[in-house]
C-alpha cells in the first residue's frame, strides 16, 4: 500500500468528516439542546468506547509527558483534588460533582476518597448510565438536576465539584451563585473548565471569532467564559470568603485533543462495533478536536483552574434572607 494511497484515503475521510461536521451543528438554544446532545452520545456508546467514563480531557504532568490516554484522564481527577486541597478532608464529607457525565469522576472521588458524593447531570441517559456503572458498594449516587436551579437546599454539601460544564451554562453568574449557594460555611468550590482569552484585554481577531463561533456551535456551548471572567462572578456573589483562586492548566492538557483523535486510529475495533453510521459520527467529531487543539494551543482558549471557599458571614446573612423570604 503506497504512502499516496494511505494520504489520499485520511484526505477522503477528512473530507467527509468536514462536509459531515458542517451539516449537522449542535447549536445551543435552550438546555434542552444540551440533554439531547448528552442524551444521543450515551445512547449510541461511542464517546464511552473511546473516551471511557470520563468525558473531560486528561491531566499528562507538568511538563506533559507521553500517557495512556485514559490513565491520563484518572489523573486528572487525582490532581484536582490535590490542587483544591479536597485530600486533606476527612472521608464521609458530602460532595456535589456539578455535570457529572456518566459519574467516573463521581466515582472516583467516592471510591479513592471516601467522600459521600451526589452526581448531577441534565441528561436522564447519563444518570441512568451512570448508576449501571457504580457498584452497590460506591457511596455515589446521580439524578438529574439543572445547575442553573439547583434542587439542593442552601448549605448542603461541604465540596462542590465541577469540570468542564460551565461552557453549557447560558448564564455564568447564576452557574456561579448556584453552586456557591449549596455549599455549607467553609466548603470549597473546586472547578475546571475551558475558557477563552479575556477579550476585554485582547479582543479576538477575525479568524479567532470563526474558530470560537464553531467550537460553540458544534458542541451546544452557549458561550465560553475567560478565568478572569469567572473568577469575578465567582467573588461577585458575595460569599466568598477571600480570593478565588486561579490556575491555567492549558499545557497539561493539551495532549489529550489529538490523543482523542489518536483513539479512532488505534481501536479500528470500533468500526466492527458501531458501524459504518458510527464510524461517520466519530469522523464528524474530528475537525471540533483539532479546532479545539488549534485554539488551546495558540493562546484562544485556555483550561481554567477555579477555587474558592464559602464564607461562614456571608452565608449566615444569605440564610437569613432565604428564611425571611420564606416566613414572608
Amino acid at each position: 500500500m503506497s504512502l499516496y494511497y494511505i494520504l489520499g484515503t485520511l484526505g477522503v475521510l477528512i473530507v467527509i468528516g468536514i462536509v459531515v461536521y458542517l451539516a449537522t451543528p449542535r447549536s445551543f438554544e435552550s438546555p434542552d439542546t444540551v440533554a439531547n446532545s448528552y442524551d444521543e452520545w450515551t445512547d449510541d456508546g461511542i464517546l464511552e468506547f473511546y473516551w471511557g467514563e470520563h468525558i473531560h480531557l486528561g491531566h499528562y504532568g507538568s511538563p506533559p509527558t507521553k500517557k495512556d490516554f485514559l490513565e491520563a484522564k484518572a489523573d486528572f481527577v487525582h490532581e484536582m483534588v490535590k490542587w483544591g486541597g479536597l485530600d486533606k478532608l476527612p472521608s464521609e464529607i458530602k460532595l456535589l460533582d456539578v455535570g457529572c457525565g456518566i459519574g467516573g469522576s463521581t466515582r472516583i472521588l467516592a471510591k479513592s476518597y471516601g467522600f459521600d458524593a451526589t452526581g448531577i447531570t441534565i441528561s436522564p441517559k447519563q444518570v441512568q448510565r451512570a448508576t449501571e456503572l457504580t457498584p452497590e458498594d460506591v457511596s455515589a449516587k446521580f439524578q438529574v438536576d439543572n445547575a442553573l436551579n439547583l434542587s439542593f437546599p442552601d448549605n448542603s454539601f461541604d465540596v462542590v465539584w465541577s469540570i468542564e460544564a460551565g461552557p453549557h451554562m447560558p448564564d455564568k453568574a447564576k452557574y456561579a451563585q448556584e453552586m456557591m449557594r449549596v455549599l455549607k460555611p467553609g466548603g470549597i468550590l473546586v472547578v475546571a473548565d475551558w475558557n477563552q482569552r479575556d477579550d476585554r484585554t485582547i479582543p479576538l481577531n477575525g479568524w479567532e471569532k470563526v474558530v470560537m463561533r464553531q467550537l460553540l456551535d458544534q458542541w451546544s456551548h452557549p458561550s465560553f467564559s475567560s478565568i478572569e471572567g469567572f473568577s469575578e462572578q465567582i467573588a461577585e456573589t458575595g460569599l466568598v470568603d477571600g480570593e478565588v483562586v486561579t490556575a491555567d492548566w492549558t499545557k497539561e492538557t493539551l495532549p489529550s485533543w489529538l490523543d482523542s483523535i489518536w483513539q479512532g486510529i488505534i481501536r479500528p475495533e470500533g468500526l466492527i462495533r458501531f458501524g459504518f453510521s458510527g464510524f461517520i459520527k466519530s469522523l464528524r467529531e474530528v475537525p471540533t478536536m483539532l479546532l479545539m487543539r488549534v485554539g488551546f494551543g495558540a493562546g484562544l482558549c485556555r483550561f481554567g483552574m477555579f477555587k474558592a471557599v464559602k464564607s461562614a458571614t456571608n452565608s449566615e446573612v444569605q440564610e437569613n434572607a432565604t428564611s425571611q423570604v420564606v416566613n414572608a
